[in-house]
């Protein structure tokens, strides 16, 4: 499938800002599930470092000395996204060995409930099988509920709301897999859908399973991720998001974001 990206994110201020640093992890790499085709990411003058980050995210460091009222970031391109078991290529060498994704961070650390729960479902002889149900079970237990929780909670808040979106299901997960000794880490990307009312960015996770990182999108209950694009990883939210920032000055902020997949048409693959 051959996915269309445009990304907008818009940054407005009350008053003037004297210095800001924004951390932009927009920028997706080449896999076997997914070949960058094009991508165009389009930044406000200033100082802009691209990097690689402590996960090996592309990352790109803006910096803004100017007194600024606004931020304008585009993300945009063309990816190639392939069926399970059609790789089109290698993945990219790891920096990092899996078992450092056993680490658990405050947005990820299990408390009782979250561990009784990953006991409940799990079978050692049976790994893989018994995440797939943790992953049915959890989704039932937290139904997506937009507005429910803030970017801020935890995995224990919002397992104890008993609800939440793709971010709290996704860190859920990753605390029962830790709790579990099984290596885990959080994905940030985006997904089609041909149901307009559908979020494109999203979360999902993968878990070091038979010697490989193994996709488990628990918002959608699905290990089939022909429809996903990677753009970062990391140990939580905090690591792979896409757009972070710091800043001096500028009063109130309002913030204003859209993300748009589309399937490339036939007639512009022709032209």
């Amino acid at each position: 499938m051959k996915l269309v990206i445009d990304h907008l994110t818009r940054y407005g201020y009350d008053e003037e800002v004297k210095f800001s640093t924004q951390y932009l992890r927009l920028t997706p790499r080449s896999s076997g599930r997914q070949k960058i085709t094009a991508w165009t990411l389009t930044l406000p003058d200033g100082s802009a470092v691209a990097t690689t980050d402590a996960w090996g995210n592309v990352l790109h460091v803006l910096t803004l000395d100017n007194p600024h009222k606004e931020i304008t970031i585009r993300a945009s391109g063309i990816v190639d996204i392939v069926e399970e078991g059609e790789e089109i290529g290698a993945e990219p060498q790891e920096l990092l060995s899996p078992l450092v994704f056993l680490r658990c961070t405050p947005l990820t650390r299990a408390d009782g409930p979250i561990r009784e729960f990953a006991q409940r479902w799990y079978q050692p002889e049976a790994q893989e099988a018994s995440l797939n149900r943790l992953m049915t079970e959890l989704l039932l237990r937290m139904p997506y509920s937009p507005g429910a929780t803030q970017v801020q909670d935890s995995a224990a808040d919002a397992f104890a709301r008993s609800k939440g979106v793709c971010q709290d299901h996704t860190h859920v997960f990753l605390a029962c897999c830790r709790a579990l000794a099984i290596p885990a880490r959080y994905v940030s990307g985006y997904v089609y859908s041909d149901n307009a009312e559908h979020v494109a960015m999203h979360a999902w996770a993968e878990v070091w399973l038979n010697d490989r990182w193994q996709p488990f999108d628990i918002t959608n209950n699905t290990r089939r991720l022909n429809q996903h694009l990677r753009l970062a990883t990391g140990l939580d939210y905090l690591d792979a998001c896409p757009v972070r920032g710091t800043r001096l000055g500028g009063g109130g902020e309002i913030l204003l974001t859209n993300a748009e997949v589309r399937e490339h048409s036939q007639q512009a693959q022709q032209q």
